[in-house]
């Protein structure tokens, strides 16, 4: 059956249409809100116009959270429809689109929808990693996110790594939204994201983790949808490089004092992760550059890694500047650079939901 799948990220929309001869093809529309489309449902009318007379048996959606749901797949029927709807407020800067993509379809095309959840990857992790040092009657835990791709990158290693990919090994998705996680046995023990997609390290617009105090301060001075509207679109990248630009792309361009701070800021706290995921496993066997920042900057690659020899980490400059799957030196604990694939995944993930199969 040909398979639709949909991926709406913060500043994209990725869309794949698998066919049913095992061809592809696929749909890019970047750098929403900033270039040619002015928001998601611009790029999703360019996408439906791209289509043409395509008609999938089934559409896969990516869904960034998908709540307390530990199956990585469901049918959307008008029950799950209106759930979704209930936990908008948990990833506000991708949920809402999300929703108009299955809205979209759902008048596109008369056939199944499945929700693909960016969460469940992450059920695995211990209560050491998802439990937040807040009351439990606030019922807020760590849930993590980029699961889709963790959850590709992880059937890539066996092939790549042997033995190695069984040991612990540290993704880094690194985008316009970033994350990290710590696999061992190829599931996910810890990631630093936490309770929303706004946590973790700097992201484009995004600050990552913050003082509770600076929190605290902020909303003394902004009411609640002003404060949101800082912590999802004006914090991170934009701030550090004191509004040049969310866009590493554009910042490693960029000669300011600014952009250089912001980048020099990145990089470390990257590297901080890294060994903070060392320290909580004893060791870390791999190294695993995903995501748009980390498959296509060399120098952002080797600023994280020069520091990281005493972790037994070590960069081949020529394979880096190569952009090859392996990076690293004979000598080094393997590091890779696997191209990010979430697309192939949900088709995979709605593949094995095998709706069809009555």
């Amino acid at each position: 059956m040909s398979i639709l799948t949909l991926n709406s990220g913060s500043s994209s929309l990725k869309a794949s249409l698998f066919l049913e001869d095992g061809q592809r093809e696929n749909f890019r529309y970047e750098h929403i809100g900033h270039d040619h489309f002015k928001n998601h449902a611009k790029a999703f009318e360019q996408l439906l116009q791209d289509l043409g007379d395509a008609k999938p048996a089934v559409v896969g959606h990516r869904l960034v959270h998908g709540g307390d749901v530990t199956e990585p797949a469901r049918l959307i029927d008008n029950n799950e429809r209106m759930r979704l709807e209930t936990i908008v407020h948990l990833a506000p800067l991708h949920m809402p689109s999300n929703l108009l993509g299955i809205d979209l379809c759902e008048k596109q095309f008369n056939c199944p929808q499945i929700a693909c959840f960016d969460t469940a990857f992450h059920h695995t992790l211990p209560e050491l990693a998802y439990r937040l040092p807040i009351p439990q009657a606030f019922q807020l835990r760590r849930y993590g996110f980029h699961g889709i791709n963790y959850a590709y990158i992880a059937r890539q290693l066996p092939s790549l790594l042997g033995k190695t990919a069984t040991g612990s090994i540290v993704v880094a998705h690194l985008g316009n939204g970033a994350s990290l996680c710590l696999l061992e046995n190829l599931l996910s023990v810890d990631t630093s994201m936490g309770y929303s997609p706004a946590g973790g390290i700097p992201m484009g617009s995004r600050s990552g983790d913050l003082d509770p105090g600076v929190m605290l301060k902020l909303a003394e001075h902004l009411n609640p949808n002003e404060l949101s509207t800082l912590v999802y679109e004006k914090m991170g990248l934009l701030a550090l490089s004191d509004g040049e630009s969310s866009e590493m792309s554009v910042l490693m361009k960029s000669q300011s004092k600014a952009a250089i701070f912001a980048i020099d800021y990145f990089a470390r706290q990257v590297r901080a992760a890294i060994g903070s995921f060392a320290a909580k496993s004893g060791n870390i066997d791999a190294l695993v550059f995903t995501g748009g920042i980390a498959e296509h900057s060399a120098p952002i690659r080797a600023m994280i890694c020069e520091p990281l020899a005493f972790l037994g980490f070590s960069l081949n400059v020529s394979a880096n500047t190569q952009h090859a799957v392996c990076i690293s030196e004979t000598n080094s604990k393997p590091i890779l650079i696997l191209p990010a694939d979430e697309e192939a995944e949900i088709a995979r993930m709605v593949t094995a939901l095998n709706i069809y199969s009555n």
